[in-house]
Order: structure tokens, then C-alpha cells, then sequence
């Protein structure tokens, strides 16, 4: 599926993901509100599926709302899963991420 995104979003949206520092996790829709479009949720995936390497994003730091890799096993899901354990992420007994814990948080004192 082809998005038209706006430069504009586009560039915040690989703005922010560069700026999840290691050891943090955020989710699609938490980029995609950041970046001024709360709905824009699968464009985030869009980018970072389309843009990751060409704009050498750190890609393994962005998961879905419910704290959980969203690439299928077999097609990145332990690679990402691998990726975000050597940064020190804690996956709990059933893959999940503690977001109260690992969640970024860039603008915590002012939302």
C-alpha cells in the first residue's frame, strides 16, 4: 500500500525516531502524534518499513500500542526481538515489553 505522505510529517517522523534513545521503546501511534498526526499510525510503518535503511533509522525501537513486536515470526520478528534485548529491553514471559518501563517518553514534563 502507497502512502502520499507529507514531507513535513515525513521528516519529523524520521526526526523522532532517531531521537528514541537506546534502551527505550515507542509505538507507531505515539510517533505519529508526536510528529501532528495522531491517526497516522500505519504512514509511521509506512516510513520506517520504506526508510530505515536509506535514512539509517533505528527501527528495532518502534513497537505497536500493546507493547509487542508487530513483524511476524520468520519475517524480522527475531531480529527486532534480538536487536531490542541487546539494548537492555526485558521481554516478559509471553514477548510483551513493559512499556511503564521502557516507553520514551520525549516530552514527559509537558504532556
Amino acid at each position: 500500500m502507497m502512502y502520499d505522505i507529507e514531507p513535513v510529517f515525513y521528516q519529523h517522523v524520521v526526526k523522532l525516531i532517531r531521537s528514541i534513545p537506546e534502551g527505550k521503546v515507542a509505538t507507531y501511534g505515539q510517533i505519529a502524534e508526536y510528529a501532528g498526526n495522531p491517526r497516522a499510525a500505519r504512514q509511521v510503518s509506512y516510513i520506517l518499513h520504506s526508510s530505515s535503511e536509506k535514512e539509517n533509522l533505528p527501527w528495532q525501537r518502534v513497537i505497536n500500542s500493546k507493547g509487542r513486536i508487530s513483524m511476524k515470526r520468520g519475517r524480522g520478528y527475531e531480529l527486532q526481538k534480538t536487536l531490542l534485548e541487546d539494548e537492555g529491553i526485558v521481554f516478559d514471559e509471553e514477548d510483551g515489553i513493559d512499556l511503564k518501563r521502557f516507553l520514551w517518553q520525549p516530552y514527559s514534563g509537558s504532556r
